[in-house]
């Protein structure tokens, strides 16, 4: 294996003392001139460390380590590269930090046999390397890998690493190393069996090898070419080989420079524990002097004593004082206490009259909706009525204003998920102006409205939260109006990849907002100005937009002056991606029109519920059964079989979950789908321990429901909440 320490040359600049000495101790190692290559850089340490120079220090402890490694004392070697470099990681030299890890790469790959280890010191060098753009160093340690690799017969891992070193060797133009590099290609060749290749690699190493002065590679190519000639069966030519091996290995272990040596290396040992022993004398000198700091500190104990006795005094006239105010205090925490329990109760009784009044409120809104649905199925004379789009569009919006104004906590706490549908923004916005024009013929206005065409007829986003946003805005300036125009304009005025941002402009000429109350108008419960014949509403509608607003990362700005009108504008960017539409398309279109016929039971208590779930299920090519309880759903499924259940959850007796938990028990398993007017993530959580398989809120679209029922009867997700 190759190290990595920096050999001297005549082109090497004169610099000071010490460098020149780590430079002689460099070149007498590579002349395996180990006794002077040791004394040289003992003396180079102790200077450096007088200076306190850690660059030289690690540089001095890269040679010493090196000269150890060569005469086999491993322990040393691994003692002195990895103080050196903890001399290194102190300093900026990257080169430095490079030699030392690929040597200790080295030592453990090829003296210790741990390859990791070895391995993840190679590693760090080859990052050194690449941070100096040293091409030479990262071509040395690559080499080491292929080496380490081979050497423990893992040749496909040391592959890539021989094909670099092949690739660069021309570049680098490398005669020092060319030895090795042809000895790696022999070793690999004979691996694979390809034994010309293999000898002809092996005996131009050892002609490069004779040639040069490289006598440790040569030592290796003749071992390894042995080892192929055994496999070629050439005995006496691999026999020969060996006897090379051993003279020049017997040259290289001279015993009288390892004893030389040796004794360097004492002293070099002796001085490492020399500078312990100064160092604990410096510790001794350190604690003389505490000692007499510490008298001082005596004499300021008692002067500091005198004045606690004082404070102590104090304390005792202080903490009397205390009892009392403790005393009361603890009183006070007991009327908190109460009131915290008070409040607590009352948040408790809050959430539950939320939840009974959306629920209250959701199940007519189902029965608004659907008979309207089933009026415009039954009449299709009144497919354009535009007073029947009007009414369930308002149902819709009326059940989405419900769920917002009741749980307006839930919007503040971010805890709304924007969906991604595909609308038409056209659609949307004249569908509100429709069922918004009773307001404007109420107040003698106007609606006009602006549609940019640059505008795809196709985008990507919350259509619902959307148009939550114009009614809000829309409706509000119509109120505030009379006899004048409402506008609204929307304009494309940017694209970033599929994201278009559009503007939107809802503009009047009422009566307008003036300067001081412009930043209240978007706060909770403000009405501006209201007087008892003035303008209805909760004042929710504006701080419901912004904080919708928020929702598309979007804020809403507004110009007004009194009694001429109000602008408002926002941008919303919405995707336009044609690919991702059809997609969107395609999951919502449901074969409604199948000639599978689908059994279904339906268990409610509301009358109007239970037509309008019958005709929805009977007028898509299925059967159903309605009944009335808990205790009838069981009992029909004691005699007849059905594809799914439909659950009502709030009926009287026994409930949606106690059902569902019998027909669970009787080993029915059914799909049950609980239809409720209930928030889902109220009762998500029992429905699950309850065996129902999904919920639907009322109301809900008849696309949906089936949908739903498909993927339970055929989807791959058959038992999970969605």
């Amino acid at each position: 294996m190759f190290s990595n320490v920096p050999i001297a040359n005549a082109d090497t600049p004169s610099r000071k003392a010490i460098l020149k000495l780590t430079v002689v101790a460099t070149t007498k190692l590579a002349e395996s001139k180990f006794e002077q290559s040791l004394a040289t850089a003992r003396l180079a340490l102790r200077y450096a460390i007088d200076r306190n120079d850690d660059e030289l220090i690690a540089k001095s402890y890269n040679t010493i380590a090196a000269n150890f490694e060569e005469l086999s004392e491993i322990d040393k070697a691994v003692f002195y590269y990895k103080k050196g470099l903890s001399y290194a990681d102190k300093t900026n030299n990257d080169t430095i930090k490079n030699s030392l890890n690929n040597n200790i790469g080295n030592v453990y790959c090829f003296e210790l046999n741990n390859l990791s280890e070895g391995i993840n010191y190679y590693q760090k060098a080859l990052e050194y390397s690449s941070k100096i753009n040293d091409s030479k160093g990262a071509y040395i340690t690559k080499m080491n890998i292929a080496w380490a690799y081979f050497y423990k017969g893992s040749f496909n891992k040391g592959k890539p690493y021989l094909d670099f070193i092949n690739t660069h060797q021309s570049e680098l133009d490398d005669k020092e190393t060319i030895v090795a590099v042809n000895m790696l290609n022999g070793m690999f060749f004979t691996n694979k069996l390809e034994f010309d290749k293999a000898d002809s690699f092996f005996k131009k190493a050892i002609i490069l090898g004779k040639e040069g002065n490289e006598q440790s590679d040569l030592l290796y190519v003749y071992e390894e070419y042995a080892n192929l000639l055994m496999k070629k069966g050439d005995y006496k030519m691999a026999y020969e080989n060996l006897v090379l091996y051993n003279s020049i290995k017997k040259v290289l272990e001279d015993s009288n420079k390892l004893k030389k040596a040796n004794v360097v290396g004492l002293n070099l040992e002796l001085d490492e524990y020399k500078r312990k022993v100064d160092t604990i004398e410096n510790e001794i000198n350190l604690q003389d002097i505490s000692l007499q700091k510490s008298r001082i500190i005596v004499i300021l104990f008692i002067i500091a004593f005198s004045v606690v006795l004082l404070l102590l005094y104090n304390f005792y006239r202080n903490n009397r004082f205390k009892k009392k105010k403790n005393a009361e205090l603890i009183i006070a925490n007991e009327k908190l206490f109460i009131a915290k329990e008070r409040a607590e109760e009352a948040s408790h009784l809050k959430s539950q009259f939320v939840s009974t009044i959306s629920h209250e409120l959701r199940t007519p809104l189902y029965g608004v909706v659907g008979i309207t649905n089933l009026l415009l199925d039954e009449h299709k004379e009144l497919a354009d009525s535009p007073h029947l789009a009007s009414l369930k569009f308002s149902a819709r919006y009326l059940l989405c204003l419900v769920n917002d104004v009741l749980q307006i906590n839930k919007i503040e706490e971010n805890r709304i998920v924007l969906e991604s549908l595909t609308f038409n923004l056209a659609d949307e916005i004249n569908l509100i102006k429709n069922s918004l024009s009773f307001i404007a013929k109420s107040h003698k206005n106007h609606i006009n409205v602006s549609i940019d065409p640059a505008i795809p007829e196709y985008l990507i986003g919350d259509k619902l939260r959307f148009s939550q946003i114009i009614i809000n805005m829309v409706s509000n300036a119509l109120k505030f109006t009379n006899n004048g125009e409402v506008n609204i304009k929307a304009d494309l005025v940017r694209i970033e990849n599929k994201a278009h941002f559009i503007e939107f402009n809802i503009e009047d000429n009422g009566v307008g907002i003036a300067e001081e109350d412009q930043e209240k108008i978007f706060e909770k419960f403000v009405q501006i100005g209201r007087k008892e014949i003035d303008y209805q509403g909760t004042g929710l509608g504006l701080s419901i937009v912004k904080r919708l607003l928020e929702l598309f990362d979007s804020t809403i700005s507004l110009k007004s002056k009194t009694g001429e009108g109000t602008t408002f504008t926002f941008t919303i960017a919405f995707d336009h991606d044609p690919i991702k539409t059809m997609e969107l398309i395609n999951k919502i279109q449901v074969d409604l029109s199948s000639s599978e016929i689908f059994k279904v039971l339906v268990v409610d208590d509301n009358k109007i519920n239970q037509l309008i779930t019958k005709k929805i299920i009977e007028k898509n090519n299925c059967k159903s059964r309605v009944v009335d309880s808990g205790m009838a759903a069981l009992a029909i499924l004691e005699t007849e079989k059905f594809d799914i259940i439909l659950m009502d959850i709030n009926m009287p007796l026994m409930n949606g979950f106690e059902t569902t938990k019998r027909i669970r028990q009787k080993g029915i398993v059914t799909p049950v789908i609980a239809v409720t007017a209930f928030d889902k993530e109220e009762i998500s959580e029992e429905a699950l321990s309850a065996g129902i398989n999904d919920i639907i809120i009322k109301p809900f679209e008849p696309v949906l429901l089936f949908k739903t029922i498909n993927q339970l009867l055929y989807g791959e997700n058959k038992t999970e909440l969605v």
